[in-house]
């Protein structure tokens, strides 16, 4: 069926809010069938829509660079099956047969003196500073646990968010109306050809500086990647990153640590910025400026560049500067209340699966394609809040899918810097070969 039909809308708002022009979204076709229709929330419309539009702007880019208008993109087939597949990527992976750490012992749901507060610990800095803001005499669930229980939801969130950590109040509402992207091209900004795509695939050419990390950002830029883009994530020697999450995201680049304190690696990094095309950064408003690499500073410096921004809370109020994770939008955004069982005790569910990560990751890599097929010059915001605002205001479920889903199809095995890993296939190809180890890589472009 085709999103032409009025029953199916998810692409075409999604595809209007990038500026798209309507009458390609009549050019896609679902087949197949997901899992992705478990609970309350239009969940498949929001990964089939997401995923859509980027393939739209992958054909629409492909169709400039091969000197031909937009409209004479191809028809684009998405296969349900794979995208249900690609939204639940980190729960495939396995790495080297070993299944990876999700969430550690101090994530998760915890029962206040007034309801229940999401707790995020993954990384160890976050997992000290939980301890430390709420005094545990053991970094163990049962120490938490016994913490919480006597204060409110908010007092605890205070209290961690105050120490450098992350926990957040289960909203018994849905938070405010978020954009679902901020597309601006600034007064000064300069478009430019990008030419033919020698390799068939339409960012062929194309340098992402990637600065982001954890899920969301890195769907963007492995989807680049895929898609033809030299991509090269950029981190801190500082601020460790799981080695399960870059197996299972670092698929389609290259990864090396640059400390932009130290003189000379500041000078590396800005040679590379020179030269790329596309800077995509997931750190929170604010985080970047401070080194004179915010928006604006890169776009008065570089007018042709494109910037693609995400954040988890929003650009503006109170909670913009605040570090989040899908998991503590969907707490904080009124998302795990509505997900609640019915049983006795009301514990707040999940959606099934971090659809605003992933769906924000495929909505970023479709902003950056269409930028590019403007002639860049471009800033693009997105955050995990405007996805979940799009999800609960404007999404509705759609006509069920046809068949049964198999995951078998789209699962892949590839040698990487960790070993053989199994992953998840990406709706839109095959990637030639895993991902380095984390950090390991040079930080230099491919020469074109």
């Amino acid at each position: 069926m085709g999103i032409g039909d009025e029953r199916d809308s998810g692409t075409s708002g999604a595809w209007a809010a990038l500026g798209g022009e309507p009458e390609l979204v009549r050019r896609v076709r679902f087949t197949g069938a997901g899992d992705l229709e478990e609970g309350p929330l239009p969940v498949r419309e929001l990964a089939r829509s997401t995923v859509s539009v980027c393939g739209l702007a992958a054909g629409e880019l492909a169709a400039v660079r091969g000197a031909g208008a937009p409209g004479d993109a191809p028809p684009l087939v998405v296969d349900e099956g794979a995208v249900a597949t690609a939204f639940v990527s980190e729960r495939h992976l396995r790495v080297a047969g070993r299944a990876p750490v999700t969430f550690a012992p101090l994530s998760g749901f915890w029962r206040t003196a007034d309801g229940w507060v999401r707790t995020h610990a993954n990384y160890p800095h976050h997992r000290a500073a939980l301890v430390r803001a709420l005094g545990l005499p053991s970094a163990t669930p049962e120490a938490l646990r016994a913490a919480v229980a006597g204060r409110t939801a908010v007092e605890v969130q205070e209290l961690a968010y105050g120490a450098g950590g992350l926990a957040v109040a289960v909203a018994r509402e849905y938070g405010e109306p978020q954009p679902l992207v901020e597309c601006v091209r600034p007064s000064g900004a300069r478009g430019r050809t990008l030419g033919a795509a020698p390799s068939g695939r339409p960012a062929t050419g194309v340098r992402v500086l990637d600065l982001t990390r954890v899920i969301a950002g890195p769907v963007a830029t492995r989807t680049l990647g895929l898609l033809g883009a030299d991509v090269l994530r950029i981190d801190s020697p500082g601020l460790p990153e799981a080695d399960d999450a870059y197996a299972d995201t670092g698929f389609g680049k290259r990864s090396a640590r640059l400390d932009l304190t130290s003189p000379g690696d500041r000078a590396v990094f800005e040679g590379l910025l020179a030269e790329a095309d596309v800077v995509v950064s997931g750190y929170r408003p604010g985080a970047l400026e401070r080194f004179g690499l915010g928006a604006a500073d890169l776009l008065e410096r570089r007018p042709g560049l494109v910037v693609a921004e995400l954040c988890a809370w929003g650009w503006t109020g109170p909670w913009a500067a605040r570090r989040g994770f899908d998991s503590l939008v969907q707490a904080g955004y009124g998302i795990a209340a509505r997900c609640a069982g019915a049983g006795a005790g009301g514990v707040p569910g999940v959606l099934p699966a971090q659809a605003l990560d992933h769906g924000t990751g495929y909505l970023m890599a479709a902003g950056v394609l269409r930028a590019l097929a403007g002639g860049g010059g471009q800033r693009l915001r997105f955050s995990l809040a405007g996805t979940a605002s799009w999800l609960v205001r404007d999404l509705s479920p759609g006509p069920g899918a046809c068949g049964a889903y198999e995951v078998g199809p789209w699962l892949r095995e590839s040698p990487s810097g960790y070993g053989v890993v199994r992953h998840a296939a990406s709706p839109f190809g095959e990637w030639a070969v895993g991902p380095s180890r984390w950090g390991t890589d040079p930080a230099v472009w491919i020469p074109r």
